[in-house]
């Protein structure tokens, strides 16, 4: 299945290729021909978002988006293929993984077009055999065939490693090491080993697949690029907010676990809700909610939530047989406050799957590499800066994070609205190449470029 899967990929791509020579060879000729011409940035210094980047409204020139760079009628628009349940996998294993420096979004209007032409060439890769397993930790001290073997494995993607055949470790493979992790969103030590050897160690034909899919998944994204926008990409765990084509904030997120995904939506943020409650939707109700009132009947008000009928008055939860189907029909909403559980914070953008981003109050999960944990939301570490920040470019209300830290303290709740709403992008991520021509990989934690293969 997986030669089949390949033939395919292969054919919409050449259909993509001959049909959009003019945009390829524009991107051909304004970005490096390799994978690996651009050297690790240094760290990125937030900046706070001066009045010039804010969108104009008044600009004639339409924002360029996703669909505006023509895509093949051919190729499948992912937006209306019905979603595929991810398989059910056991979680994976802490992956090591850290924020990854790089200014430039990992979105842009060109990140199809890469990211196909990127597939074509690791396509090339698996043709001529792949790239050497390392199967071992190596040390930086190493000497011998491992090394070889490691220098081999990185030059297959990285043009800057040379001396292929010098089996002594040395300065420049200890560099080509943090290159490599730096792609793969780990932490850059320089050491071989854990989830560094493990990401090595996958095959050439897994990041083919990875790219290919994740472009086939782009062709059908609809986005409308401006000056200001952000971006999640859920195999990331992260939150870019973008300013004139850079990243000027990158935050940690926690997304959704395998058994609730967060879906790959476009919107737009309209508000900031300070101080939010929170409605507790129907299938939490059943499978978590019900239960835990089942076995402990002072849940509801330890957990400081409430029970409203169809009319909005609130019913003693006493009345109501949790056990039956019926309880569903019944709101339960919680109080605002720090047990809320969306914080002090939401942000409000309307989609037809009804999530969005928003704080916690276990914000010390902000803190593990593995950060599938949600139920579909987009939880924010740092979400006060990123309100101050939607708020800072709206040209409406302009709060800072001391006056946001103000409004939570005192208790109220309160909408803020963004007078000019800014585009919001989720997507799945797993394998793309950005405008430089670096390739950048994630882990495919909800094996959805595993589907078709079995």
């Amino acid at each position: 299945m997986m030669k089949n899967k390949r033939s395919l990929l292969l054919q919409w791509w050449l259909l993509a290729s001959s049909c959009f020579v003019a945009p390829l060879t524009a991107i051909a000729q304004n970005a490096p021909a390799p994978l690996m011409s651009a050297p690790v940035p240094p760290p990125l210094i937030p900046q706070r978002a001066s009045p010039e980047s804010a969108p104009n409204p008044s600009a004639s020139t339409p924002a360029p988006t996703m669909s505006s760079t023509a895509v093949p009628e051919s190729l499948p628009n992912v937006a209306q293929t019905p979603k595929l349940k991810p398989k059910s996998r056991p979680a994976p294993q802490p992956h090591e993984m850290a924020l990854s420096d790089d200014p430039m979004p990992v979105l842009q209007p060109e990140t199809f077009f890469t990211t196909a032409k990127a597939s074509e060439r690791y396509l090339q890769i698996v043709d001529k055999g792949g790239w050497p397993k390392i199967g071992v930790n190596v040390q930086s001290n190493a000497k011998g065939p491992s090394v070889v073997a490691l220098r081999r494995r990185l030059a297959a993607e990285d043009e800057l490693v040379k001396d292929v055949d010098k089996a002594v470790w040395d300065n420049d493979l200890t560099a080509a090491v943090k290159r490599f992790q730096f792609r793969m969103g780990l932490k850059q030590t320089g050491v071989v080993a854990g989830a560094t050897l493990r990401e090595l160690d996958i095959p050439a034909n897994v990041r083919f697949r990875q790219l290919a899919s994740t472009a086939q998944r782009l062709a059908g994204v609809e986005f409308p690029f401006g000056a200001r926008y952000v971006i999640v990409n859920i195999p990331s765990t992260a939150v870019d907010a973008v300013d004139n084509d850079r990243v000027t904030r990158r935050y940690v997120a926690i997304v959704g676990d395998p058994e609730h995904p967060s879906p790959e939506i476009s919107a737009k943020i309209g508000a900031v809700n300070i101080n939010p409650t929170w409605t507790v939707p129907t299938s939490i109700i059943k499978n978590e909610i019900a239960p835990k009132i089942l076995k402990d009947s002072n849940y509801l008000s330890k957990s400081h939530i409430r029970v409203l009928d169809a009319k909005g008055e609130e019913v003693d939860p006493r009345s109501i047989n949790w056990a039956s189907d019926r309880a569903t029909s019944y709101t339960l909403r919680q109080d605002s406050g720090k047990n809320n559980s969306l914080g002090s914070i939401r942000i409000s953008m309307p989609n037809h799957y009804s999530v969005y981003m928003h704080d916690t109050p276990s914000r010390n999960l902000f803190a593990n590499d593995y950060r599938f944990l949600s139920h579909g939301c987009v939880r924010v570490q740092g979400v006060v800066d990123f309100a101050a920040w939607l708020l800072d470019g709206s040209r409406g209300p302009k709060l800072d994070k001391d006056q946001i830290g103000e409004k939570i303290a005192s208790g109220e709740r309160e909408e803020v609205r963004l007078a000019h709403p800014v585009p919001v992008v989720w997507v799945y991520m797993t394998g793309w190449a950005s405008a430089d021509g670096v390739v950048h990989f994630r882990d495919d934690v909800y094996h959805l470029d595993e589907v078709g293969d079995q």
